[in-house]
């Protein structure tokens, strides 16, 4: 399972955003990044393994998760007819905790094995007069935080074994430096 933590930010002033409303309001602490069909973990392929058991012997398991970044970002402005492009910049700052749990079908217990978490930050420049495939360049960081196994276990937080997932809960927000913000797209919860 994995939590997203922290929310889509931008430097200036007109911003379109993809935010998680429970959690930059604080209502929650955490939110389930998962598939939405595994709910609540992240899914049932290298990502679980089953072990019968009692055994005698020691043996050896491998479970693997493949998180791949797919942002959504409109070029323009969301709540305008024009399509001339204003994107000036994309700044992300996500945290992620992922928990290796075991589960005994039996009991329905939960044991939390291993605490890992990393952050993903990315700011990329944009200059929309530019020719396609010339407009966008990094900024910072040009390496990315290396994830972090924790020495002490977390507990996973209650609000992250429930619905709604992340992508179910987000919302597409306009903030215009002068005005309300307006809500482009709800939630789909």
């Amino acid at each position: 399972m994995i939590t997203r933590e922290t929310l889509n930010r931008s430097m200036h002033s007109d911003r379109s955003s993809w935010e998680l409303p429970d959690l930059r309001d604080g209502k929650i602490q955490a939110i389930s990044d998962s598939d939405g069909v595994n709910y609540p973990w992240y899914g049932n392929t290298t990502e679980t393994c089953t072990v019968v058991g009692p055994s005698r012997r020691d043996t050896k398991f491998t479970v693997s998760m493949n998180d791949n970044f797919y942002p959504s970002v409109t070029w323009g402005v969301p709540i305008s007819d024009s399509n001339r492009p204003f994107l000036t910049a994309i700044r992300r700052d996500q945290s992620f905790t992922t928990w290796l749990v075991a589960i005994n079908q039996a009991s329905g217990e939960t044991l939390v094995l291993q605490t890992i978490r990393w952050r993903m930050r990315l700011c990329i420049h944009i200059d929309p007069d530019k020719p396609l495939g010339q407009r966008a360049s990094l900024a910072e960081p040009t390496a990315q935080e290396q994830p972090q196994i924790l020495p002490r276990n977390e507990p996973i937080p209650g609000n992250a074994l429930v619905k709604p997932n992340a992508n179910d809960a987000q919302v597409l927000m306009w903030r215009p430096n002068d005005g309300e913000p307006i809500l482009v797209i709800p939630p789909k919860y």
